[in-house]
């Protein structure tokens, strides 16, 4: 189980989420539906979390993309309690997500708005039978692919959601870039390429995002993937703040 800390100099999770340029990447997210957090685990977390996958007894169901029309390669759920690193992860991260997430409500001229607290939010997805936990461990090898899709698991969907790159492209794996297409209404998509380092994390819209057209906020649906692995092993740490039925 996971029980590395960060480096000696290395500051609290907490304190890494506080320090990242919150108002850039909100920018971001309005312009992409997307945005890049750099660094945000150190190389020694992101070692022990890839260790993590084949360690069954920290997981609660594994998944074959290939049994399901899903792409190529694996990924398995963690089971409750979540390693803390992970739960850590998802409790810093929401309050600044659910911010934008509110704001974006808004603009979509929905009344919804989101709780400051993550563990407020469980608890209206628990009410409604949504009580298994999301975050996961993915793994690909060569040849491996996500095909495109979005990450829906009941009524209640928190609409962004946060992929850590665990493998360092170049030197463990090449090829599997992590890809974002956006479907606009009478208009062509638009694909985006995420440039990763390990470490690094992108987040991004579950399913749809807000575009400002000519007559307002309209909706433009988003989905994500993974390309090709040409080679070695990639692993990602993916944080959903939804939990599943």
């Amino acid at each position: 189980m996971t029980q590395v800390g960060p480096g000696t100099n290395a500051p609290p999770i907490a304190a890494r989420v506080a320090a990242l340029e919150w108002p850039k990447i909100a920018a971001a997210l309005d312009q992409d539906g997307a945005a890049i957090l750099p660094g945000i685990l150190e190389a020694e977390e992101c070692a022990a979390l890839a260790a993590d996958y084949s360690n069954e007894a920290m997981f609660r169901s594994r998944i074959v993309m290939a049994r399901h029309g899903f792409g190529r390669g694996e990924y398995k759920y963690f089971a409750a309690p979540l390693p803390a690193i992970v739960a850590e992860l998802r409790t810093t991260l929401y309050p600044p997500l659910a911010a934008i997430a509110g704001r974006w409500s808004g603009m979509l001229g929905q009344t919804r708005d989101y709780p400051a607290r993550h563990a407020d939010f469980l608890a209206l997805c628990h009410q409604q039978g949504q009580t298994k936990p999301t975050p996961l461990l993915l793994h690909y090898q060569a040849g491996d692919f996500n095909c495109l899709h979005q990450d829906l698991y009941g009524e209640h969907v928190f609409p962004l959601q946060v992929a850590f790159l665990l493998s360092e492209p170049g030197r463990d794996f090449t090829g599997g870039e992590f890809l974002l297409v956006e479907s606009r209404p009478r208009a062509q998509s638009r694909a985006l390429v995420m440039p990763l380092r390990r470490g690094d994390a992108a987040v991004f819209a579950v399913h749809h995002r807000p575009v400002q057209g000519g007559r307002g906020f309209y909706r433009a649906s988003m989905r994500h993937g993974v390309s090709r692995v040409q080679s070695g092993h990639r692993s990602v740490l993916g944080v959903i703040f939804h939990d599943a039925r």
